[in-house]
Protein backbone atom coordinates (compact mmCIF):
# COMPACT_ATOMS: atom_id res chain seq x y z
CA UNK A 1 0.00 0.00 0.00
CA UNK A 2 1.38 3.42 -0.98
CA UNK A 3 2.54 5.74 1.79
CA UNK A 4 0.26 8.72 2.32
CA UNK A 5 1.77 12.09 1.53
CA UNK A 6 1.94 14.82 4.13
CA UNK A 7 -1.34 16.74 4.06
CA UNK A 8 0.40 20.12 4.07
CA UNK A 9 2.47 18.97 1.11
CA UNK A 10 -0.69 17.84 -0.71
CA UNK A 11 -2.27 21.28 -0.41
CA UNK A 12 1.03 23.07 -0.94
CA UNK A 13 0.82 25.17 2.24
CA UNK A 14 3.22 25.60 5.19
CA UNK A 15 2.46 24.01 8.57
CA UNK A 16 1.61 27.39 10.07
CA UNK A 17 -0.88 28.20 7.29
CA UNK A 18 -4.09 29.95 8.33
CA UNK A 19 -7.53 28.44 7.75
CA UNK A 20 -8.11 30.92 4.94
CA UNK A 21 -4.87 29.89 3.26
CA UNK A 22 -5.82 26.23 3.55
CA UNK A 23 -9.26 26.90 2.14
CA UNK A 24 -7.85 28.94 -0.74
CA UNK A 25 -5.34 26.20 -1.61
CA UNK A 26 -8.08 23.57 -1.57
CA UNK A 27 -10.32 25.62 -3.86
CA UNK A 28 -7.59 25.88 -6.49
CA UNK A 29 -6.65 22.21 -6.34
CA UNK A 30 -10.25 20.97 -6.24
CA UNK A 31 -11.00 22.87 -9.41
CA UNK A 32 -7.76 21.67 -11.00
CA UNK A 33 -8.32 17.96 -10.31
CA UNK A 34 -12.11 17.62 -10.34
CA UNK A 35 -12.80 14.61 -12.60
CA UNK A 36 -15.65 16.32 -14.41
CA UNK A 37 -13.42 19.06 -15.79
CA UNK A 38 -9.80 18.00 -15.30
CA UNK A 39 -7.67 16.46 -18.04
CA UNK A 40 -4.79 15.76 -15.63
CA UNK A 41 -3.52 12.21 -15.39
CA UNK A 42 -4.87 10.40 -12.30
CA UNK A 43 -7.14 13.37 -11.62
CA UNK A 44 -9.61 11.28 -9.65
CA UNK A 45 -6.95 9.99 -7.23
CA UNK A 46 -5.43 13.44 -6.81
CA UNK A 47 -8.87 14.90 -6.19
CA UNK A 48 -9.49 12.35 -3.44
CA UNK A 49 -6.10 13.09 -1.92
CA UNK A 50 -6.74 16.84 -1.90
CA UNK A 51 -10.20 16.33 -0.39
CA UNK A 52 -8.81 14.07 2.34
CA UNK A 53 -6.12 16.60 3.23
CA UNK A 54 -8.63 19.43 3.43
CA UNK A 55 -11.05 17.41 5.56
CA UNK A 56 -8.33 17.09 8.19
CA UNK A 57 -6.59 20.46 8.05
CA UNK A 58 -9.83 22.44 7.95
CA UNK A 59 -10.96 20.87 11.23
CA UNK A 60 -9.17 22.33 14.28
CA UNK A 61 -9.35 19.14 16.36
CA UNK A 62 -8.24 16.84 13.56
CA UNK A 63 -5.46 19.22 12.58
CA UNK A 64 -4.18 19.26 16.16
CA UNK A 65 -4.13 15.44 16.28
CA UNK A 66 -2.49 15.27 12.87
CA UNK A 67 0.22 17.76 13.86
CA UNK A 68 0.94 15.66 16.99
CA UNK A 69 0.57 12.08 15.74
CA UNK A 70 0.59 12.29 11.94
CA UNK A 71 -1.78 10.12 9.88
CA UNK A 72 -2.27 7.74 12.80
CA UNK A 73 -3.96 10.52 14.75
CA UNK A 74 -6.75 11.03 12.24
CA UNK A 75 -7.17 7.72 10.41
CA UNK A 76 -8.26 5.66 13.39
CA UNK A 77 -11.78 4.30 14.01
CA UNK A 78 -14.42 6.96 13.48
CA UNK A 79 -12.05 9.39 11.83
CA UNK A 80 -12.86 8.37 8.27
CA UNK A 81 -10.53 8.97 5.40
CA UNK A 82 -12.05 7.52 2.25
CA UNK A 83 -14.85 8.26 -0.16
CA UNK A 84 -16.59 4.92 -0.05
CA UNK A 85 -20.17 4.92 1.10
CA UNK A 86 -20.25 8.14 3.07
CA UNK A 87 -19.45 10.30 0.05
CA UNK A 88 -19.66 14.01 0.77
CA UNK A 89 -22.44 13.81 3.30
CA UNK A 90 -20.14 14.84 6.15
CA UNK A 91 -20.04 11.59 8.17
CA UNK A 92 -17.01 10.28 6.31
CA UNK A 93 -14.94 13.41 6.94
CA UNK A 94 -16.18 15.05 10.09
CA UNK A 95 -16.19 18.66 8.86
CA UNK A 96 -18.82 21.24 7.94
CA UNK A 97 -20.37 20.00 4.70
CA UNK A 98 -22.08 23.30 4.06
CA UNK A 99 -18.68 24.95 3.92
CA UNK A 100 -17.64 22.52 1.19
CA UNK A 101 -20.92 23.16 -0.60
CA UNK A 102 -20.22 26.88 -0.70
CA UNK A 103 -16.81 26.15 -2.20
CA UNK A 104 -18.18 23.92 -4.95
CA UNK A 105 -21.09 26.24 -5.66
CA UNK A 106 -18.55 29.00 -6.18
CA UNK A 107 -16.22 26.90 -8.32
CA UNK A 108 -18.73 25.07 -10.49
CA UNK A 109 -21.83 27.26 -10.39
CA UNK A 110 -23.93 25.26 -7.94
CA UNK A 111 -25.66 21.91 -8.22
CA UNK A 112 -23.51 20.06 -5.68
CA UNK A 113 -26.07 20.31 -2.86
CA UNK A 114 -24.00 20.47 0.33
CA UNK A 115 -26.53 22.47 2.29
CA UNK A 116 -25.50 25.65 0.48
CA UNK A 117 -27.20 29.00 0.36
CA UNK A 118 -29.46 28.83 -2.71
CA UNK A 119 -32.64 29.78 -0.86
CA UNK A 120 -30.82 32.50 1.08
CA UNK A 121 -29.53 33.91 -2.17
CA UNK A 122 -33.00 33.86 -3.69
CA UNK A 123 -34.50 35.74 -0.74
CA UNK A 124 -31.67 38.25 -0.38
CA UNK A 125 -32.53 41.87 -1.15
CA UNK A 126 -31.25 42.87 -4.58
CA UNK A 127 -30.96 46.31 -6.12
CA UNK A 128 -33.02 46.94 -9.24
CA UNK A 129 -31.51 47.42 -12.69
CA UNK A 130 -30.35 50.82 -13.90
CA UNK A 131 -31.94 52.59 -16.87
CA UNK A 132 -30.08 54.54 -19.56
CA UNK A 133 -32.19 57.09 -21.43
CA UNK A 134 -31.17 59.24 -24.42
CA UNK A 135 -32.28 62.87 -24.09
CA UNK A 136 -32.16 65.64 -26.71
CA UNK A 137 -31.68 69.23 -25.58
CA UNK A 138 -31.67 72.50 -27.45
CA UNK A 139 -28.50 74.58 -27.39
CA UNK A 140 -30.09 77.02 -24.93
CA UNK A 141 -31.38 74.26 -22.60
CA UNK A 142 -27.87 72.80 -22.36
CA UNK A 143 -26.23 76.19 -21.82
CA UNK A 144 -28.56 77.61 -19.19
CA UNK A 145 -29.96 74.40 -17.68
CA UNK A 146 -33.64 73.63 -17.51
CA UNK A 147 -36.40 71.70 -15.79
CA UNK A 148 -37.52 68.91 -18.07
CA UNK A 149 -40.24 66.25 -17.92
CA UNK A 150 -39.55 62.72 -19.16
CA UNK A 151 -41.90 59.81 -19.80
CA UNK A 152 -40.23 56.64 -18.52
CA UNK A 153 -41.20 52.97 -18.84
CA UNK A 154 -40.09 51.37 -15.59
CA UNK A 155 -40.60 48.20 -13.55
CA UNK A 156 -42.18 49.22 -10.26
CA UNK A 157 -43.18 47.44 -7.07
CA UNK A 158 -46.77 46.27 -7.28
CA UNK A 159 -48.84 48.62 -5.13
CA UNK A 160 -51.62 46.06 -4.65
CA UNK A 161 -49.53 43.40 -2.87
CA UNK A 162 -46.62 45.70 -1.84
CA UNK A 163 -44.22 43.68 -3.95
CA UNK A 164 -44.96 40.33 -2.26
CA UNK A 165 -46.72 38.73 -5.20
CA UNK A 166 -49.69 37.46 -3.21
CA UNK A 167 -51.63 37.36 0.02
CA UNK A 168 -51.62 34.85 2.89
CA UNK A 169 -47.95 33.90 3.01
CA UNK A 170 -47.12 30.31 3.97
CA UNK A 171 -44.10 28.02 3.88
CA UNK A 172 -43.69 26.18 0.59
CA UNK A 173 -45.04 22.66 1.06
CA UNK A 174 -42.80 21.16 -1.58
CA UNK A 175 -39.40 22.41 -0.41
CA UNK A 176 -40.43 23.13 3.20
CA UNK A 177 -39.02 26.64 3.01
CA UNK A 178 -35.54 25.78 1.75
CA UNK A 179 -36.15 27.05 -1.76
CA UNK A 180 -34.49 23.97 -3.26
CA UNK A 181 -35.29 20.38 -4.08
CA UNK A 182 -32.55 17.91 -3.09
CA UNK A 183 -31.92 14.60 -4.80
CA UNK A 184 -29.18 12.01 -4.36
CA UNK A 185 -26.89 11.11 -7.23
CA UNK A 186 -24.42 8.22 -7.01
CA UNK A 187 -21.15 8.45 -8.92
CA UNK A 188 -17.74 6.79 -8.87
CA UNK A 189 -16.71 9.39 -6.29
CA UNK A 190 -19.54 8.54 -3.94
CA UNK A 191 -22.95 10.05 -3.30
CA UNK A 192 -23.67 13.61 -4.41
CA UNK A 193 -26.66 15.54 -3.15
CA UNK A 194 -27.85 17.62 -6.11
CA UNK A 195 -29.93 20.73 -5.48
CA UNK A 196 -32.29 22.40 -7.93
CA UNK A 197 -34.51 25.43 -7.51
CA UNK A 198 -37.94 24.56 -6.23
CA UNK A 199 -40.41 25.03 -9.13
CA UNK A 200 -43.30 25.61 -6.75
CA UNK A 201 -41.94 28.76 -5.05
CA UNK A 202 -39.20 29.70 -7.58
CA UNK A 203 -36.59 29.39 -4.83
CA UNK A 204 -38.20 31.81 -2.38
CA UNK A 205 -39.20 29.15 0.14
CA UNK A 206 -42.69 30.56 0.50
CA UNK A 207 -45.97 30.60 -1.39
CA UNK A 208 -49.22 32.51 -1.06
CA UNK A 209 -52.77 31.33 -0.59
CA UNK A 210 -53.92 33.96 -3.10
CA UNK A 211 -51.78 35.14 -6.03
CA UNK A 212 -51.96 38.88 -6.70
CA UNK A 213 -54.15 39.48 -9.74
CA UNK A 214 -52.36 42.68 -10.72
CA UNK A 215 -48.77 41.44 -10.92
CA UNK A 216 -49.58 37.72 -11.43
CA UNK A 217 -47.37 36.76 -8.50
CA UNK A 218 -44.26 38.57 -9.73
CA UNK A 219 -44.44 41.38 -7.18
CA UNK A 220 -43.59 43.89 -9.90
CA UNK A 221 -45.47 45.61 -12.70
CA UNK A 222 -44.45 47.65 -15.75
CA UNK A 223 -45.70 51.19 -15.76
CA UNK A 224 -45.11 54.53 -17.45
CA UNK A 225 -44.10 57.39 -15.21
CA UNK A 226 -43.48 61.06 -15.83
CA UNK A 227 -40.51 62.38 -13.90
CA UNK A 228 -39.17 65.92 -13.63
CA UNK A 229 -35.42 66.44 -13.70
CA UNK A 230 -33.41 69.61 -13.17
CA UNK A 231 -30.74 69.65 -15.88
CA UNK A 232 -27.73 71.69 -14.65
CA UNK A 233 -26.31 74.50 -16.74
CA UNK A 234 -23.31 73.72 -18.90
CA UNK A 235 -24.22 70.10 -19.67
CA UNK A 236 -22.28 68.99 -22.74
CA UNK A 237 -22.93 66.59 -25.58
CA UNK A 238 -22.55 62.95 -24.51
CA UNK A 239 -22.46 63.73 -20.79
CA UNK A 240 -24.57 61.67 -18.40
CA UNK A 241 -26.60 62.71 -15.40
CA UNK A 242 -27.39 60.19 -12.65
CA UNK A 243 -30.81 60.33 -11.03
CA UNK A 244 -30.68 58.03 -7.95
CA UNK A 245 -33.52 55.61 -7.30
CA UNK A 246 -35.38 56.24 -10.55
CA UNK A 247 -34.46 52.93 -12.19
CA UNK A 248 -36.28 49.61 -12.02
CA UNK A 249 -37.60 48.38 -8.67
CA UNK A 250 -35.43 46.06 -6.57
CA UNK A 251 -36.32 42.56 -5.44
CA UNK A 252 -37.07 41.31 -1.93
CA UNK A 253 -37.03 44.82 -0.51
CA UNK A 254 -33.89 45.88 -2.37
CA UNK A 255 -33.36 49.48 -3.44
CA UNK A 256 -34.43 50.69 -6.87
CA UNK A 257 -31.82 51.12 -9.56
CA UNK A 258 -30.69 54.48 -10.90
CA UNK A 259 -31.66 56.42 -14.01
CA UNK A 260 -28.89 57.71 -16.25
CA UNK A 261 -29.72 60.47 -18.72
CA UNK A 262 -27.33 60.77 -21.69
CA UNK A 263 -27.62 64.14 -23.40
CA UNK A 264 -27.42 64.98 -27.09
CA UNK A 265 -27.30 68.70 -27.88
CA UNK A 266 -28.82 70.18 -31.03
CA UNK A 267 -26.56 72.42 -33.10
CA UNK A 268 -27.13 76.17 -33.05
CA UNK A 269 -27.52 78.15 -36.28
CA UNK A 270 -24.70 80.55 -35.39
CA UNK A 271 -22.95 79.54 -32.18
CA UNK A 272 -20.44 76.72 -32.14
CA UNK A 273 -19.47 75.16 -28.83
CA UNK A 274 -16.13 73.78 -27.67
CA UNK A 275 -16.40 72.71 -24.04
CA UNK A 276 -17.36 75.88 -22.18
CA UNK A 277 -16.17 78.21 -24.94
CA UNK A 278 -18.40 79.60 -27.69
CA UNK A 279 -17.30 80.57 -31.20
CA UNK A 280 -19.23 82.97 -33.40
CA UNK A 281 -18.36 83.81 -37.00
CA UNK A 282 -19.20 87.47 -37.73
CA UNK A 283 -19.38 88.66 -41.36
CA UNK A 284 -18.05 92.16 -42.14
CA UNK A 285 -17.81 93.98 -45.45
CA UNK A 286 -14.61 95.15 -47.05
CA UNK A 287 -15.01 98.74 -45.91
CA UNK A 288 -15.50 97.66 -42.28
CA UNK A 289 -12.47 95.40 -42.54
CA UNK A 290 -10.28 98.14 -44.05
CA UNK A 291 -11.42 101.13 -42.03
CA UNK A 292 -12.48 99.43 -38.81
CA UNK A 293 -15.80 99.98 -37.10
CA UNK A 294 -17.94 99.35 -34.05
CA UNK A 295 -20.32 96.44 -34.39
CA UNK A 296 -23.09 94.98 -32.23
CA UNK A 297 -22.26 91.34 -31.40
CA UNK A 298 -24.83 88.85 -30.04
CA UNK A 299 -23.69 86.80 -27.05
CA UNK A 300 -25.69 84.25 -25.05
CA UNK A 301 -26.13 86.95 -22.39
CA UNK A 302 -27.26 89.69 -24.78
CA UNK A 303 -25.71 92.03 -27.34
CA UNK A 304 -22.41 93.85 -26.75
CA UNK A 305 -20.60 96.61 -28.71
CA UNK A 306 -17.31 95.45 -30.16
CA UNK A 307 -14.61 97.62 -31.71
CA UNK A 308 -13.19 96.07 -34.86
CA UNK A 309 -9.77 97.48 -35.73
CA UNK A 310 -8.92 98.64 -39.25
CA UNK A 311 -7.07 96.15 -41.41
CA UNK A 312 -8.95 93.11 -40.09
CA UNK A 313 -8.53 89.96 -42.20
CA UNK A 314 -10.77 86.93 -42.50
CA UNK A 315 -9.94 84.52 -39.68
CA UNK A 316 -8.87 87.20 -37.22
CA UNK A 317 -10.56 86.76 -33.84
CA UNK A 318 -11.27 88.61 -30.65
CA UNK A 319 -11.86 87.12 -27.22
CA UNK A 320 -14.74 88.17 -25.02
CA UNK A 321 -13.74 86.99 -21.55
CA UNK A 322 -16.44 85.39 -19.42
CA UNK A 323 -19.02 85.42 -22.22
CA UNK A 324 -18.92 81.63 -22.63
CA UNK A 325 -20.90 78.93 -20.82
CA UNK A 326 -21.21 78.72 -17.05
CA UNK A 327 -20.67 75.25 -15.61
CA UNK A 328 -22.66 75.22 -12.36
CA UNK A 329 -21.05 72.02 -11.07
CA UNK A 330 -17.44 73.12 -11.59
CA UNK A 331 -18.01 76.83 -10.99
CA UNK A 332 -16.22 77.74 -14.19
CA UNK A 333 -17.17 80.04 -17.05
CA UNK A 334 -15.83 79.83 -20.57
CA UNK A 335 -15.06 82.60 -23.04
CA UNK A 336 -16.53 83.67 -26.34
CA UNK A 337 -14.43 84.03 -29.48
CA UNK A 338 -15.56 86.26 -32.35
CA UNK A 339 -14.08 85.16 -35.69
CA UNK A 340 -14.31 87.65 -38.53
CA UNK A 341 -15.17 86.77 -42.08
CA UNK A 342 -14.56 89.47 -44.68
CA UNK A 343 -17.25 89.31 -47.36
CA UNK A 344 -16.23 90.12 -50.94
CA UNK A 345 -19.15 91.67 -52.82
CA UNK A 346 -20.35 89.68 -55.80
CA UNK A 347 -22.33 92.45 -57.47
CA UNK A 348 -21.31 96.12 -57.67
CA UNK A 349 -23.18 99.16 -58.90
CA UNK A 350 -21.55 101.39 -61.51
CA UNK A 351 -20.54 103.94 -58.90
CA UNK A 352 -19.11 101.26 -56.59
CA UNK A 353 -17.14 99.78 -59.45
CA UNK A 354 -15.65 103.20 -60.27
CA UNK A 355 -14.62 103.65 -56.66
CA UNK A 356 -12.81 100.33 -56.66
CA UNK A 357 -11.12 101.16 -59.96
CA UNK A 358 -9.94 104.47 -58.53
CA UNK A 359 -8.75 102.75 -55.38
CA UNK A 360 -6.75 100.21 -57.34
CA UNK A 361 -4.76 103.04 -58.94
CA UNK A 362 -3.65 104.39 -55.57
CA UNK A 363 -0.54 103.34 -53.67
CA UNK A 364 -2.03 100.58 -51.52
CA UNK A 365 -0.04 98.37 -49.17
CA UNK A 366 0.65 95.59 -51.64
CA UNK A 367 3.79 94.18 -49.96
CA UNK A 368 2.42 90.67 -49.59
CA UNK A 369 1.09 90.70 -53.13
CA UNK A 370 4.47 91.89 -54.40
CA UNK A 371 6.26 89.05 -52.61
CA UNK A 372 3.94 86.53 -54.24
CA UNK A 373 4.49 88.06 -57.71
CA UNK A 374 8.26 87.83 -57.27
CA UNK A 375 7.96 84.19 -56.19
CA UNK A 376 5.88 83.44 -59.27
CA UNK A 377 8.44 85.03 -61.60
CA UNK A 378 11.35 83.19 -59.96
CA UNK A 379 9.47 79.91 -60.23
CA UNK A 380 8.96 80.34 -63.99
Amino acid sequence: MATKRDYYEVLGVPKNASKDEIKSAFRKLAKKYHPDISKEENAEEKFKEVQEAYSVLSDDNKRQRYDQFGHAGVNGPGAGSGFGGAGFGGAGFGFDASDLGDIFDDLFGGGFGFGGSSSRTRSRARKGSDILMQVELSFEEAVFGCEKDFDLDVVSECDKCNGLGGFGEETCKRCHGSGTITSEQRTILGSFMTKTTCPECAGKGKTYKEVCSKCKGRGQVKSRKTITVNVPSGIDNGERLRVPGRGHAGENGGASGDLYLEFHIKEHKFYERDGLDIYLEVPINMAEAVLGCKKEIPTIYGNVKLTIPGGTDSGDKQRLKGKGIKDSSRRRTGDMYVIFKVITPKKLSRDQKKLFESLSKTDLDDSEIDRFVRFTKNND
